[in-house]
């Protein structure tokens, strides 16, 4: 069969470097260009394990690998694995991993691993993307590794780590990290960045240098704002607070108890913030928070808020906080129902009781 494929697509040579419209084999140097595979130009090639060429131009396929020295264009496909030395250009597939060079543009997938050093498309792995600059959209199962920038849309299962700049959208399960963010950032856990511009937001915790518009309950910013806080509210509940962000945006995250019923109950909050300056010792806070009653025994009350709290700096440390507020609470015990005598709206199903009310949220918070 080989022989009759080497009579029947016979290659041209062009100068130096010959060229095969039909690379057809099992694998190297059983197939129609022998053992000079390497010195061909195809515009197809199909080998039953393995091939190897100079360069592919429209299609080429192998059931377990494909070996190009040099660039491919068109289609490439394997049943696990690709190897392109200089660039590839259309749609890459690989059923374990894609390894190219210096430049991928197009669409590459592959079921675990792909390695580029520039990617300008789409990149799609099982496990784990690893390029030096992305200009479009990658996505890995676990992990995107970019040393340099990304530009576009980066997705990861767990991080998505970047060592030069970032600017589009980033979405990690876990952890991100990046040398300077231009655009959205969202990590389940934690976002590192120095410098942000755009909107950064965490599950739990944001660290930079510069960030404006940090969302976590946690924010570590450099140049952002950190204060502890004691504040209490129309159900007596007395929080010690900690507010961290931005210029502009903050989470908060606090510890307390309840002091109005006959339960020992354990307080918890948590939520974000909108700074509104109006002068140097004046600006108003605007927060959305939930806050969650429990005594381990008898059941639970839990309050979500808007409030506005106008903030008057007594010192360059010191504000005192204090505003009204909307609350919607819900609860399963005697104590929790008895909370609020005075609401717009209550009702009661399954047991539980759900109420709205007007309150206020008052207090002192100290600079860090």
């Amino acid at each position: 069969m080989i022989c009759l494929f080497a009579f029947s697509f016979t290659p041209a040579v062009r100068g130096q470097q010959p060229v095969s419209n039909i690379h057809i084999g099992f694998c190297y140097p059983l197939s129609t260009n022998g053992s000079r595979a390497a010195e061909y130009t195809n515009n197809a090639s199909f080998h039953v394990l393995a091939g190897l060429s100079k360069e592919e131009k429209a299609f080429s396929f192998a059931g377990i690998s494909n070996v190009v020295k040099d660039k491919i264009s068109g289609f490439q496909f394997a049943g696990i694995s690709n190897h392109v030395k200089n660039r590839a250009e259309g749609f890459q597939f690989a059923g374990i991993l894609n390894q190219d060079g210096k430049h991928m543009k197009g669409f590459q997938f592959a079921g675990i691993y792909n390695g580029v050093d520039t990617v300008d498309g789409f990149q799609f792995a099982g496990f784990l993307n690893r390029t030096k600059t992305v200009n479009g959209f990658q996505f890995a199962g676990f992990s995107n590794i970019a040393r340099k920038d990304v530009d576009g849309f980066q997705f990861a299962g767990f991080n998505n780590i970047t060592g030069g700049s970032f600017k589009g959208f980033q979405f990690a399960g876990f952890v991100n990290k990046v040398k300077d963010v231009d655009g959205f950032q969202f990590a389940g856990f934690i976002n590192l960045a120095k410098k942000v511009r755009g909107l950064q937001f965490a599950g739990f915790i944001n660290i930079a240098d510069s960030s404006d518009h940090s969302l976590a309950l946690v924010n570590i910013i450099k140049n952002g704002e950190m204060n502890i806080g004691l504040t209490t509210d129309e159900t007596q509940t007395t929080l010690l607070s900690f507010r961290s962000g931005g210029r502009v945006l903050y989470g908060i995250i606090g510890v307390g108890a309840n002091w109005k019923t006959n339960s020992s109950y354990m307080a918890m909050e948590g939520g974000f913030g909108v700074h509104l300056p109006f002068s140097k010792s004046f600006r108003v806070n605007t927060e959305l928070t939930s806050t969650y009653l429990e005594d381990w025994k008898k059941g639970f009350y839990y309050k979500n808020s808007v409030r506005i709290l106008p903030a008057i700096k007594l010192s360059p440390r010191i504000e005192l906080i204090g505003g009204p507020s909307v609350n919607f609470s819900s609860t399963n015990t005697e104590d929790g129902m008895k909370m609020i005598k005075k609401d717009f709206w209550h009702k009661y199903s399954d047991g539980d009781k759900h109420q709205m009310f007007i309150g206020y949220t008052a207090g002192v918070q100290v600079r860090l």
